[in-house]
């Protein structure tokens, strides 16, 4: 548990690890004291993209946590460096939420629904989802062979306070059987989120925790980028899939309510 405790910048998954759904885990605005009284940095790491930056500030107020634009890297965040990075200038479908349009607006990219116009698929999690959004994609994937296919995220599922709900991993496989084509995904499970947190704040992977709920996403993002990594299992992942994974955390904990006591150093 030392190297828990020596860290000191904790990316944290949301949903399923500081809360589920609408319910804040009870110990989340302690954990969160914690850290800050022991010196250290975190950030909220999520492949959520339904919400922009300034939805997810307004989400956690109503939970009860305060934040601030910096104390977030998201998908939308990673996606939006992707196409600066690879597209400039592009005009983009987004298969998203208006809040995930107006993020990516935000880094300076027009958003149409002309499909003539469209340089760039964007696809999100979409709690918006209508028909003519899968059919504009479908169209664009069938007639436009060699359009680049962005996905701001590979979850399969989102959970929820009764189960899940499906996420963009799940609405990309129905493209598949419709196209044959597979997205290139930006965020969770590439390295390139925890990097750009690494880089925004001045912290070595050696001194870098990932704490999240999948390992498909979170634990294997932490692998990536080369950071030290917890998994909870206060979400999506059980002992049994964690026994099946090839992929393994450095540390298992029932809940992130562990890590307080781990970084007093009471454990």
């Amino acid at each position: 548990m030392q190297k828990i405790k020596g860290s000191g910048l904790f990316l944290f998954d949301m949903d399923g690890t500081l809360y589920l759904g609408n319910r804040l885990f009870d110990f989340t605005n302690e954990l969160l004291a914690t850290i800050k009284a022991c010196g250290g940095k975190y950030m909220f790491m999520t492949n959520n993209s339904s919400k922009s930056v300034a939805d997810y500030i307004k989400k956690l107020k109503a939970l009860g946590v305060e934040s601030v634009y910096d104390d977030f890297i998201t998908s939308s965040q990673a996606t939006a460096y992707y196409l600066k990075k690879h597209h400039l200038g592009a005009t983009l479908y987004v298969c998203g939420t208006e809040s995930l349009k107006e993020e990516i607006r935000s880094h300076g990219f027009r958003v149409s629904e002309s499909l003539e116009e469209i340089d760039v698929i964007v696809m999100g999690f979409d709690t918006e989802l209508t028909f003519k959004k899968l059919e504009d994609v479908s169209k664009l994937l069938l007639t436009r062979k060699d359009i680049p296919y962005i996905a701001t995220n590979p979850d399969y599922v989102c959970p929820t306070e009764f189960g899940s709900v499906p996420d963009c991993g799940s609405v990309c496989d129905m493209l598949y059987n419709v196209s044959g084509r597979r997205p290139v995904v930006v965020g969770k499970p590439e390295a390139l989120m925890p990097q750009l947190a690494m880089e925004k704040t001045g912290y070595s992977r050696d001194d870098t925790l990932v704490i999240g709920d999948r390992i498909y996403t979170d634990i294997k993002s932490g692998i990536g980028a080369g950071t030290i990594t917890a998994l909870v299992l206060s979400g999506e992942t059980t002992r049994d899939i964690l026994e099946k994974s090839t992929d393994k955390p450095d540390f298992v904990l029932e809940s992130a309510r562990e890590l307080i006591e781990i970084i007093r150093g009471q454990e």
